[in-house]
């Protein structure tokens, strides 16, 4: 982070009317903690669990607002997820506009929503859309990208200065106004940039670029790859993204770390996927951006951003574990901060819960009409919204409960494959079991009680989340599943039983409040959860 004397010099620069720290803040800064290999997000000074919902990109206007807080109550989200423009908030050079930032921070308030502003400005989708006319018309001053024939490539290089400097003196001025105007941290989180990298090439192929690239790889990334020489010599086939990668970072980094000098918030940035089981340099997605082979080159190069994050719209479900098990790291808090918001989409919830997520928000939840098919829904129609708003509504009274239990135990989590095979997992001495597509009542493969097939058969739907509270206890939530927990390797004579199955919830302290006990029908064919899910409490125990 910046020191004091920086801070006073921003002050200055920026004509504020009063200096750093005058505004009192009435409650402590959102952080990031780390609990083992697991990550927690406080806010108000008490772990919170982000239950998001992501606006569509051109519903940042206040007249447009209250088409989005509907649906944020229909979802029964806690955080709204919404962008804020740079060519929207300094529209003519120099001149600042924020009338939108109080009407959103107004709204949220009132609804009592917490926000992540999401900073369009130099990078949207790679592109310079939401960067303001007299930075897009000025190619002189504010450089785009090169291809290798000298033509202008339509991204903004990261090589570009005067670029970087008129970028973060904007973000500076958007977090002074929240330091002076939001003194409860109604905004909890900013991502600087969206979705940033290149299409259409990996690299800048200006001179300048050429020359960096021909030279060794900065000091700091070697020693945090333990290898020195060319990007080719160490990076190999990955050589051209990791370098637009690394001088991307280093552009965000440094905005980030202006702002966080003002108003210390947790700050992220998201990545445009490619397939996370492709070769080096060979995956797609967007080159420079914090996709998956790259996320250790931007740990290196952005020391200001507390995490990176993926932007989830593949289809295949064994991708989207994969992605979610690589940026669930010991060093990199989990955060699926857009997902595709048709209903498939809904139940990857469970597994980014499992992995111990700080959040997840599926992308284009309002009112306005918008669709993005095919990446998501044609329509936000009943069925659909209630897809994401059904384990929202269980997890939304105990959201900062779940958050701190998940934190500081073992927990699993896993959603149905395209084959709708049983999937399992050991915890301890235990091993707890998922199938789907079966009644409340009764086996599929009974040999004595024959029945049709279930509504879900086929359809891609279910998933379940489990938390081991202690060495014969769990915390299980599902839909659309059937679970079961047996002894991984039982000793001569010995049985697994389940000795109590309750249902409730969690109180704030996370002790568990009881609603009734589960038994007989309940529990004979297994613990089956139905599309509503609840929460519940196994006590496991033997007998021989």
């Amino acid at each position: 982070m910046m020191d004091r004397a920086w801070q006073a010099v921003i002050a200055v620069a920026l004509g504020a009317a009063m200096p750093i720290g005058a505004a009192a803040q009435t409650t402590p800064l959102p952080r990031l903690e780390r609990v083992g290999d697991k990550h927690l997000l406080q806010v108000d000074g008490r772990p919170f669990l982000m239950l998001g919902a992501q606006a569509n990109n051109s519903s940042n206007y206040p007249d447009v607002l209250p088409q989005v807080w509907p649906m944020m109550a229909r979802l029964h989200a806690n955080t709204l997820e919404i962008p804020v423009a740079w060519e929207q908030v300094e529209p003519t050079e120099g001149q600042f506009d924020f009338s939108y930032l109080q009407a959103l921070v107004d709204g949220a308030r009132a609804r009592n929503l917490r926000v992540v502003l999401l900073w369009f400005a130099t990078w949207k989708n790679t592109g310079p859309s939401y960067a303001p006319t007299w930075v897009k018309t000025d190619t002189a001053r504010f450089p785009r990208m090169q291809t290798a024939e000298g033509t202008a490539h339509y991204v903004l290089s990261p090589h570009g200065r005067n670029t970087l400097e008129a970028d973060k003196r904007a973000f500076v001025a958007m977090m002074t106004w929240l330091r002076d105007n939001d003194p409860d941290h109604t905004v909890i989180m900013v991502q600087p940039q969206n979705e940033v990298g290149a299409y259409g090439q990996k690299r800048d192929r200006s001179a300048e670029a050429d020359r960096l690239f021909a030279g060794a790889v900065p000091a700091e990334l070697a020693a945090s790859t333990g290898r020195n020489g060319s990007w080719t010599q160490v990076f190999g086939p990955l050589a051209d993204n990791a370098f637009n990668s690394w001088y991307t970072a280093r552009y965000i980094d440094e905005i980030a770390a202006a702002g966080q000098a003002v108003l210390d918030l947790p700050m992220f940035c998201n990545a445009a996927l490619g397939d996370p089981f492709a070769r080096p340099g060979e995956g797609g997605g967007a080159s420079g951006g914090p996709d998956t082979p790259v996320i250790d080159v931007w740990k290196a190069a952005a020391p200001h951003i507390d995490f990176v994050a993926p932007d989830i719209y593949l289809t295949d479900p064994k991708q989207v574990m994969e992605v979610l098990r690589l940026y669930a790291r010991p060093d990199n808090a989990l955060h699926v901060p857009e997902i595709g918001n048709s209903a498939a989409f809904a139940r990857y919830l469970w597994p980014t819960l499992g992995h111990g997520a700080i959040g997840f928000a599926p992308f284009g939840m309002d009112e306005t009409g918008y669709s993005n098919y095919p990446l998501g829904a044609r329509e936000l129609d009943e069925a659909t919204v209630e897809a994401f708003a059904a384990p929202y509504r269980l997890f939304a009274p105990m959201a900062g409960a779940w958050a701190k239990v998940a934190a500081n135990n073992l927990s699993w989590g896993t959603a149905k494959g395209a084959d709708g095979e049983p999937q399992s997992q050991q915890m301890g001495r235990w091993t707890v079991r998922v199938t789907y597509d079966e009644w409340q009542f009764g086996s599929r493969d009974s040999p004595w009680l024959k029945s049709d097939p279930t509504p879900t058969e086929g359809q891609p739907v279910g998933g379940a989340v489990a938390v081991q509270t202690g060495p014969d206890t769990f915390l299980l939530a599902a839909a659309h599943a059937r679970l079961s927990i047996g002894l991984t390797d039982p000793q001569r004579g010995e049985n697994g039983t389940m000795l109590k199955v309750e249902e409730g919830t969690l109180q704030p302290d996370g002790s568990f409040a009881v609603r009734r006990v589960w038994n007989g029908d309940q529990t004979d064919y297994g613990l089956n959860f139905t599309r509503q899910p609840v929460l519940l409490r196994v006590t496991m125990g033997t007998y021989q």
